[in-house]
């Protein structure tokens, strides 16, 4: 039989991706979900179970039913501007769904979870690229919530036997080849699917924050990968807790870095269309470069991006865009 995998947030961006993937490599995604800022319509491959992590009684109610072999938790608030102007709204959702969830699954037996984790514990890396022995000195309360998780998991790995492993994303971007679906946030806040709107004629330009950059054009570096190839590491991931491993916390990368300027010039290319801009302020805590060192996760789970090029990642999310907009 067909295990399955009970997947926190699986109405989202990453996660009904993460759905797809699994679904294809033998398991039965459940997706659990609030449907706060997920959409109903992004879960094609196993139920839909409506309800939020802090909802005990109805967690609950929804493992005993399904039973799941693992989960993998991708359910959380992911707006670093917001959680600097909310940081209650963080801690309380991010921090107290997960305790929610780890309560559920440690009186359920269930002892293995994949958590969606950001590069964001880092804050501004003393060596790029960033290694997981890396200090973590997040610099919001966003970075600072992923960062208690990755500790609570580690507590929760010495005194319960509880295998975890904490992914640490750079720049998730693009979409699913197959234009099943995509990225839709609201709002949306990355760059990719905003310069995709300029280039749409949706947004009059792009705003470029800050030009003066320690780095060779002045524009921000980022590490963008394929959400697919994030798919399929959090697939390989949970194999290997399956499997008995205990787990750790990696690095979700490329090694490869592409500047503002960069990201533009490729959507151009792919686009065939000019793409205005337009000078900014550097916005606040925005490090000059974030890059992953991957050699961790291609040792642990045998895992590298496979579809992540620049331009790649930008023609599945053209692709995507463009449907969305003539289905409208």
């Amino acid at each position: 039989m067909a295990q399955t995998i009970l997947v926190t947030g699986g109405a989202g961006y990453i996660g009904s991706h993460a759905c797809k993937t699994l679904a294809r490599a033998g398991f039965v995604p459940v997706t659990y979900d609030n449907l706060e800022r997920g959409h109903a319509a992004a879960v094609k491959w196993g139920p839909l179970e409506q309800g939020d992590l802090q909802d005990r009684a109805r967690l609950d109610a929804v493992i005993k039913k399904h039973r799941p072999a693992g989960v993998i938790h991708f359910a959380a608030y992911a707006y670093v501007g917001e959680s600097v102007e909310k940081p209650d709204l963080y801690y309380r959702n991010n921090v107290g769904g997960t305790m929610s969830l780890l309560d559920a699954l440690h009186a359920a037996n269930v002892d293995c979870l994949v958590f969606s984790s950001t590069c964001a514990i880092y804050g501004a890396p003393e060596t790029v690229p960033i290694p997981e022995s890396q200090p973590c000195h997040p610099i919001n309360p966003y970075g600072r919530s992923k960062l208690m998780i990755e500790q609570i998991l580690d507590d929760y790995r010495q005194a319960y036997g509880f295998r975890s492993y904490a992914l640490r994303y750079f720049n998730a971007a693009g979409a699913d080849p197959d234009g099943e679906i995509g990225e839709c946030h609201d709002p949306e806040t990355h760059l990719i699917p905003l310069v995709l709107d300029a280039a749409a004629g949706l947004r009059p330009h792009i705003s470029v924050f800050g030009n003066d950059y320690p780095t060779p054009d002045g524009t921000c570096i980022r590490d963008y990968i394929h959400v697919c190839d994030l798919a399929e590491a959090h697939v390989a991931a949970l194999r290997n807790l399956l499997a008995g491993d205990p787990g750790e916390g990696l690095n979700l990368g490329t090694g490869a870095g592409h500047s503002v300027k960069d990201v533009i010039a490729a959507a151009e290319k792919v686009t065939g269309r000019k793409i205005p801009t337009a000078p900014a302020r550097r916005r606040p805590g925005d490090p000059p470069a974030l890059v992953a060192d991957p050699a961790r996760v291609r040792e642990v789970l045998a895992w590298e991006a496979r579809r992540s090029g620049i331009e790649e990642i930008i023609g599945d999310a053209w692709r995507w865009h463009q449907a969305q907009r003539q289905a409208k």
